[in-house]
């Protein structure tokens, strides 16, 4: 028997999960299977590679040996493919923008501002509230840029293949009915907010646990939070039925206004990505400059972001704060 990459994985699944029972459990295989399986592959390769017994399975020399090598074979040939699909996927398509984005407040303002700038030149979008979907497709080059938001200081995905820019970061601010009793205050501390039902939208990352944790400080744990897409989020602020979170730069609603929280609790922050390999990368540069122009006019049709940014210094907040 040729020894092939399906048999390496499985000797590798089978070292991570440290017994047959539970590696079968993860191949979704029956143990017997793999039991017939993993002799075929030893009778293959020369020798037993792991001693077997009651409490589990560990690498022998030989196992060790194999293990070693599959741990760089497997990293460099899934490479391969991805490489292989990214080119594949981008080598036809040089002459058109194509981006992804998890419903953030920037996607309209790039592609008007790469329509005005190449009329010539397609723009084609893809959205998800998933930022794995939308990395992995980066990845894979069936997207060219990426327009992502990431909560506080949390890392994007997939840094050690995309590369990141921040063009600005926000602090969350708290949609009120123009009803509410507090509608009229500059800034609220979130303590005030404490018998409230909340609204937002949904999306990967530690969001909801930074909400939680930024309103245990304040003193109390929501009691409510109705986790919905945008519209509809903007509809239950405006029926009074919750207050919504939301970044700065969210643009105006009818019979909804935005409201600082006092010592911005709540960060966030929106991020260009791009694969650095792929042939859309050498337009990067410029696709970031159109994406910071998008960024400066949705801070500008905020009025209470703008006021905000303007009353005191905001070391941190604003157009090109943040690191790659």
């Amino acid at each position: 028997m040729d020894l092939e990459l399906r048999h390496l994985r499985t000797v590798r699944a089978i070292a991570d999960a440290g017994s047959l029972t539970k590696a079968a459990a993860a191949l979704g295989l029956a143990q017997p299977a793999l039991s017939t399986q993993l002799r075929r592959i030893e009778r293959a390769l020369g020798g037993p590679l792991f001693d077997r017994d009651h409490t589990g399975s560990r690498p022998t020399p030989l196992g060790e040996l194999v293990l070693d090598r599959a741990r760089v074979l497997l990293p460099a040939v899934r490479e391969l493919q991805e490489d292989a699909v990214r080119f594949a996927n981008t080598w036809a398509h040089l002459d058109r923008f194509r981006l992804g984005a998890t419903h953030g407040p920037l996607l309209g303002g790039l592609v008007d501002q790469l329509a005005t700038a190449r009329p010539a030149v397609p723009v084609t979008t893809h959205t998800t509230w998933s930022v794995t979907e939308i990395s992995t497709m980066l990845i894979e080059g069936r997207l060219d840029y990426a327009l992502i938001g990431t909560c506080g200081e949390s890392r994007p995905p997939a840094t050690d293949r995309l590369s990141w820019e921040a063009v600005g970061v926000d602090p969350v601010f708290v949609m009120l009915p123009q009803s509410h009793p507090l509608a009229g205050e500059e800034e609220l501390e979130l303590s005030r907010l404490s018998a409230e039902c909340w609204t937002d939208v949904p999306g990967e990352g530690c969001f909801g646990d930074c909400f939680t944790a930024a309103c245990a400080r304040a003193g109390f744990a929501p009691t409510q939070v109705y986790e919905t897409d945008t519209a509809s989020c903007v509809h239950l602020v405006q029926v009074g039925r919750a207050v919504g979170l939301c970044r700065a730069t969210f643009p105006p609603a009818p019979g909804v206004v935005t409201r600082p929280l006092a010592g911005a609790p709540l960060t966030w922050r929106h991020l260009l990505g791009w694969h650095p390999a792929a042939p859309s990368a050498e337009a990067a540069r410029e696709v970031a400059g159109y994406t910071a122009a998008a960024y400066g006019e949705a801070v500008a049709r905020s009025e209470s972001y703008a006021r905000w940014l303007a009353a005191a210094p905001r070391p941190g907040f604003g157009a090109g704060a943040g690191a790659r």
